[in-house]
């Protein structure tokens, strides 16, 4: 695989102390397997070799007048040296030391401004060695100003950048080109495959003594801790605690198929910035996942607190059909209906508005689920809510119920929780099971009344009674929080006959059972995550730094052709005096 090697030590200068840094530019121009340059650059074919391969700014270099000028030199000299694999030297040409010296004199500047010294302010010699399976030169860059220089990490990965974008320009652009369609495939299929899998993972159900051991130790944490409940203001022992959560929830196999996935993704393209093959980091230490950490904290603070949590988020809201005229039925099934043509299904839909607005009740009541849930006709909720309202004072029960969830919903237009407390009241009072089931939640959940948990069992038993799946549910959890697991398994058997996995989930586990909070904990952290692994899916992009014209990256672009390799995989350096010769 194709790779420029870039180091870039220093050494500090004599100041007239003699045997300093201008023995080391002797050493790099006359040592064996240098290239000798001849006398006149221009006319290298003609003149004769000097007797060192030196070259800079210049045609010629006086090596004396240059060692002079080290030797006295009292600041940092940065003593670079730039190396490719054999076969990538001989295939572009940089087996020679004029390419080389071509290449450094066409990006000076950008080495200069690397290493934060101005142009005029710049000066260097380098010389080209031919030997080994690494054709490389060794260059001595410093600043006329002593002191000015730096250069830091960032620099070194430009000046990689730059001279790679150069070297390899043609078959990075080639590349581009000829790996577009299988990186399109390639990114397509992971994404596909991380949809897939973060939709089974939205849909597990997750048992894990470890994790759900770590997550009570947290919430006790949690408990000495002042101030903010965020990561990066915990105690490291804290952190230490979250990361050892996630890191466990990797071992999950439908979490480390999301990840391994994506990390493919991130590895599977050539990369001409890195030299080292890239290990995958535990989940907890990628920095595109961060925001797993403060899910867990949010998770463990619900725990602290004793929040009830209702897992019923695959909940249908079904139109009531039951006690409809057909003639409404019937235009009701002609506008749902996906497969036919868009035309009949607008006809449905005009006359259902047609119909509500010459007074009929029931059309009324359909007029507001069209605008409530589309997709005929646009969503508007203040439509929707207007039409509800128009059918409740008609008597229809279903209409209460919706007109009450509306006005508990979040949208600023229509939010009245007040008055949608009421309209649910009214439609449980009419045997509405969904009403029921919704004032017992907010009876329990205590943000929109008071928290009443006499009241909430009250209303989720009327609803459990008339066959509500998720009020049974709901009532076996609170059962088994108060100990009373006759009366648990009893309404977690209903709700697990109408095909409730989580009711299941508890069954399943009868003879272990543990406070229902924490039995669940992993689960909703496994619901989180696949919603953050949807997020991160990886999307192609064309890589920074590659200098071509602006018509040709657009096209790139519009390829939508990713290389995969990132600017800022670097070799890192560490700086000092010492060094190693040749």
């Amino acid at each position: 695989m194709a790779r420029l090697i870039v180091k870039s030590p220093y050494v500090t200068g004599s100041a007239g102390g003699g045997g300093g840094p201008g023995g080391y530019l002797k050493y790099i121009g006359t040592r064996e397997g240098v290239e000798l340059l001849p006398s006149g650059y221009m006319e290298y074919m003609a003149e004769r070799p000097r007797s060192h391969g030196l070259f800079g700014d210049e045609d010629a270099v006086d090596m004396n007048a240059a060692m002079k000028e080290l030797n006295e030199y009292p600041g940092n000299i940065w003593t670079h040296v730039i190396s490719l694999k054999r076969e990538d030297a001989e295939r572009l040409g940089y087996d020679h030391a004029p390419q080389w010296r071509n290449l450094i004199c066409a990006h000076r500047n950008d080495i200069a401004s690397a290493m934060n010294i101005p142009p005029s302010d710049f000066r260097w010699y380098a010389a080209f060695h031919d030997e080994g399976g690494h054709p490389h030169i060794h260059m001595m860059a410093w600043s006329a100003k002593p002191g000015q220089a730096y250069l830091s990490k960032d620099g070194i990965r430009k000046i990689k950048s730059t001279l790679t974008n150069d070297i390899f320009k043609q078959e990075l652009l080639h590349t581009y080109e000829q790996k577009s369609s299988s990186r399109e495939e390639l990114v397509r299929r992971a994404r596909e495959e991380m949809k897939a899998l973060a939709q089974e993972t939205q849909t597990s159900l997750g048992s894990h003594p470890e994790v759900e051991s770590l997550m009570m130790t947290l919430v006790n944490q949690l408990e000495t801790v002042k101030g903010k409940k965020t990561y990066g203001y915990l105690p490291k022992g804290v952190k230490k605690i979250v990361d050892e959560i996630i890191d466990l929830m990797e071992q999950l196999p439908v979490i480390n198929g999301c990840y391994q996935t994506w990390w493919e993704l991130q590895c599977q393209v050539e990369d001409f910035y890195s030299e080292k093959e890239r290990q995958r980091p535990p989940l907890s230490q990628q920095k595109e996942f961060r925001t797993i950490k403060n899910v867990v904290i949010r998770e463990a603070d619900a725990l602290r607190f004793g929040q009830f949590t209702f897992e019923d988020a695959g909940m249908d809201e079904p139109v009531e059909l039951c006690g409809l005229p057909s003639y409404c039925v019937e235009l009701w099934m002609v506008a749902q209906d996906d497969t036919a043509v868009m035309k009949e299904r607008d006809e449905a839909a005009e006359q259902i508005i047609s119909k509500a607005k010459s007074g009929d009740p029931f059309a009324q009541y359909l007029a507001g689920k069209l605008y409530c849930d589309g997709p005929v006709l646009i969503p508007d909720s203040v439509v929707a809510a207007d039409w509800f309202d128009r059918a409740t004072r008609q008597g229809v029960v279903a209409a209460q119920y919706e007109l009450g969830m509306l006005l508990l919903s979040d949208d600023p237009e229509i939010r009245d929780p007040e008055l949608g407390m009421q309209w649910l009241e009214y439609a449980a009072r009419n045997k509405n099971d969904g009403a029921a089931y919704r004032l017992g939640k907010e009876y329990l959940k205590g943000k929109v009344v008071n928290r009443d948990t006499s009241i909430a069992e009250e209303y989720l038993t009327q609803s459990a009674d008339a066959g509500n799946q998720y009020a049974q549910y709901a009532l076996g959890k609170l059962y088994l929080e108060r100990g009373d697991r006759m009366e648990a398994r009893y309404r977690l058997t209903q709700s697990a006959a109408q095909g409730n996995e989580y009711a299941q989930f508890f069954l399943d586990r009868w003879d272990n059972l543990k406070p229902p909070s924490m039995m669940l904990s992993v689960t909703r952290l496994l619901h989180h995550m696949s919603r953050i692994f949807q997020d991160q899916a990886p999307a192609p992009s064309v890589p920074g730094g590659v200098r071509i014209d602006r018509k040709r990256l657009q096209q790139l672009r519009e390829k939508k052709i990713a290389m995969g390799h990132k600017p800022d995989d670097h070799e890192e350096q560490s700086q000092g005096q010492s060094m190693t010769m040749g």
